[in-house]
């Protein structure tokens, strides 16, 4: 029994030796080859590459995820913007509607309108005045700005257009009177003030 133990630990014996001679050692590492003729320096520098190439992949990503949110942001913004510009058609007819009851109360034939017809016209005012400005509001909820225009105003092609140049004792270009409301959708122009301006 002992010499087969003895020819089991030299059979192990010979079995380490070839193994630790197959190994290679640290120097060895880098000049061995594969069948491809590659080094283990060469995959490493593949590996870093492709690395590297994951890397800027995902950036990359990142960045047009974030271009295509601001993208999407934008076109939300401004999605609504022709239905708008036709509501402020509606708007206009409101005004002129507010006008047209304001003139038959306080006009020279005021005196012919009896208590009642006046207390009519007026309650209609108010009525068309409320649906104006809760339509307005409602325009507002959706970025809608009115355009701030003020008689004396410098005149400013950027969000005035000039409809008419009259004499007037005002300075020249200023804004005289006027005549047609401007709007901005969130800070951008959609219809400029139409203005009347002093020569």
């Amino acid at each position: 029994m002992e010499e087969k133990e003895k020819k089991d630990q030299e059979a192990q014996n010979q079995d380490s030796i070839q193994s630790a001679s197959s190994q290679p050692t640290s120097s060895q590492e880098g000049s061995l080859k594969d069948e491809e003729g590659l080094t283990l320096e060469d995959y490493k520098k593949k590996a870093e590459e492709y690395l590297d190439g994951w890397k800027r992949a995902k950036a990359d990503l990142i960045n047009y995820k974030k271009e295509e949110a601001k993208r999407f942001e934008a076109l939300a913004k401004f999605a609504n913007e022709q239905i708008i510009r036709d509501l402020l058609t509606v708007l206009d007819s409101f005004d002129l509607a507010i006008l047209a009851f304001e003139s038959q109360i306080y006009s020279e034939k005021e005196d012919k309108l009896t208590e009642a017809e006046k207390s009519k016209l007026i309650s209609n005012l108010k009525g068309v005045y409320l649906i104006r400005a809760q339509l307005e509001d409602i325009l507002k909820n959706y970025g809608l700005e009115r355009l701030s225009v003020s008689l004396g105003q410098k005149f400013d092609p950027l969000v005035h257009e000039a409809v008419a140049t009259v004499e007037s004792d005002q300075p020249s270009g200023t804004i005289v009177e006027e005549v047609e409301k401007g709007y901005l959708l969130h800070g951008k122009l959609i219809r400029p003030a139409r203005v009347k301006v002093a020569k």
